[in-house]
């Protein structure tokens, strides 16, 4: 299966997931379930990196929407690092490009980390 999640913990609360491959039907309920244990921790920044994704659905998009209204009643958020345009493209389709700040780079995702507002990169 061409999948795969690393995470690694920044600091106290920051997170960040990396996603691989294709990230659909089959393999989102193992993304999700990792994204709910980082909230759960107690992690309150967290940085998604789509950078290594050759593929993401709608069910994907979910988890991703999940995941910020877990993180928004603690006062955290979820940006988003994207390198493929295609990939980006979904988000700008579904309007999701307002709800989570796009960037280019982990290091840029991070510098923003807590101070993101969705829109505002990319």
């Amino acid at each position: 299966m061409n999948f795969h999640i690393n995470d690694e913990e920044i600091d106290a609360d920051t997170h960040v997931i990396e996603l691989g491959g294709e990230v659909d039907l089959y393999t989102a309920p193992e993304f999700k379930e990792r994204l709910v244990q980082v909230i759960e921790d107690g992690k309150k920044q967290l940085v998604v990196d789509l950078s290594k994704a050759t593929f993401i659905d709608s069910t994907t998009l979910g988890v991703l929407v999940g995941g910020v209204k877990r993180l928004r009643p603690t006062g955290g958020s979820l940006a988003l690092v994207c390198t493929d345009q295609n990939i980006t493209k979904i988000f700008e389709i579904t309007g999701l490009d307002r709800v989570f700040p796009i960037y280019k780079s982990r290091d840029e995702a991070l510098q923003n980390a807590g101070s993101a507002q969705a829109g505002g990169a990319a």
